[in-house]
């Protein structure tokens, strides 16, 4: 009750959720003593797989017995998920007296609610001034307020696509603009750019970042994978040639996300064994994010059948998905849920091979599309209809046999389905 009071105080500090700028967030983190130039950090930008990424290069990084603190945003169901410290997310009781003191010293002035929380981090990250921060950039990056690093270990540039296009101006709803809004103000050290998703959104980042004095490695050109037998894939950088274990996630896609974890971390001359590689890889965790749920209240209403929950929510990441479900050999049922300034259309263009789908609405998300909405957006796929809520949605089904049900369209909806599960 305590950290939801607290929580609520930050949310009024300003009338806006997002206000593109960083003027506050410097000015309330001078105060706090400028944190954010006392730390080591990695940053990690871009649309798509930076939690991925981030989760990788966490998990090798505690195999190899090294300390981190990570930032990442949003959480899936508790907001304690965003602040990891010392390998170890963060206690309520932590939590609100961090919050409270950093709310004392800002004394009322104007804060959104992600600038609160970023200094908070910054302000807590100092207690463990030899540890690693993972830091994911929120909305663009440029006047993200994570953008406030003046050096830093690194900057790991993900998937870069078409999301949030509602904070830019119409006229530059574009993949270049996005480019430029993440990549431009990255800092001078080194940059570890991942695979993207066509030939001509890479030169872009190549153009926009060419003044930068960073040292830069791109995907198949200073590092790659491809793929083995066995349960093996195979990893290579300017150091040599890696055999690995087939990670514990599922997807495609995370063989290119961890790839990027592991040229970053061997770039840094953290003295990585291959061994803490190996381990490390086999012991990521990731939730919500195309995440099998194998138990649990949710699971127990599709028994034997299999159920997979997805927070991908834009074009890019409903690409990738579908990569991975056309490796899957069954009927493939969909329940989605989404925010309201989605693409929806463009989304659902990547699925093929829909047997049924169902549009949910999103409990206590009021920027969310209501699921009759988005059912007439998804007017055109065969077998589609609403139902009020998850568990009404997977009751309405008839499933057979190694039929698939996929829950997808956005991290809140992820959250809710953990939550119920």
């Amino acid at each position: 009750m305590k950290l939801q009071k607290t929580l609520s105080h930050l949310q009024r500090l300003h009338p806006k959720e997002i206000d593109l700028s960083l003027d506050r967030i410097k000015t309330l983190c001078e105060k706090l003593g400028n944190p954010q130039d006392k730390i080591k950090a990695i940053s990690v930008v871009g649309t798509n797989g930076k939690q991925s990424t981030i989760n990788a290069i966490f998990s090798i990084l505690k195999e190899a017995k090294i300390k981190c603190n990570v930032y990442t945003s949003p959480h899936i169901q508790k907001i304690n998920e965003r602040f990891v410290f010392n390998n170890n997310t963060i206690k309520d009781d932590e939590l609100i007296d961090l919050f409270e003191k950093v709310k004392k010293i800002n004394d009322q002035n104007p804060l959104t609610f992600f600038e609160a929380l970023t200094a908070c981090y910054f302000y807590k990250a100092t207690q463990y001034p030899e540890n690693i921060n993972l830091i994911e950039a929120g909305l663009f990056h440029r006047f993200d307020a994570t953008n406030i690093l003046k050096k830093n270990l690194a900057s790991v540039v993900c998937s870069i696509s078409k999301d949030h296009l509602d904070w830019l101006p119409r006229n530059q709803q574009t993949v270049e603009k996005i480019i430029f809004e993440k990549t431009s103000t990255l800092l001078n050290s080194n940059i570890i750019v991942s695979k993207q998703n066509s030939v001509k959104t890479t030169k872009n980042i190549k153009k926009t970042i060419n003044k930068n004095l960073s040292n830069k490695l791109f995907f198949n050109e200073d590092y790659s994978y491809f793929n083995g037998e066995n349960g093996f894939f195979y990893y290579e950088d300017k150091f040599g040639g890696l055999k690995l274990p087939l990670p514990n996630i599922l997807g495609q896609f995370q063989l290119e996300n961890i790839s990027t974890a592991i040229a970053t971390i061997r770039q840094l001359n953290l003295e990585i064994k291959d061994d803490d590689i190996k381990n490390g890889i086999s012991k990521i965790k990731s939730v919500g994010r195309l995440q099998e749920i194998k138990s649990g209240k949710i699971k127990n209403l599709i028994k034997n059948n299999k159920l997979l929950l997805d927070g991908s929510h834009n074009e890019d990441g409903a690409r990738v998905l579908n990569e991975f479900l056309q490796t899957l050999d069954c009927n493939k049922h969909f329940i989605i849920g989404m925010m309201s300034n989605k693409d929806h259309e463009k989304y659902i263009s990547y699925f093929k091979d829909i047997s049924s789908l169902t549009t949910v609405d999103i409990p206590n998300q009021q920027n969310a599309i209501s699921g009759k909405k988005l059912k007439e957006k998804f007017r055109h796929v065969l077998n589609v209809k609403y139902e009020e809520n998850i568990e009404k949605a997977i009751k309405s089904l008839s499933l057979e046999e190694n039929d698939l049900l996929i829950i997808t369209g956005s991290l809140y909806l992820a959250g809710e389905v953990l939550k119920l599960n």
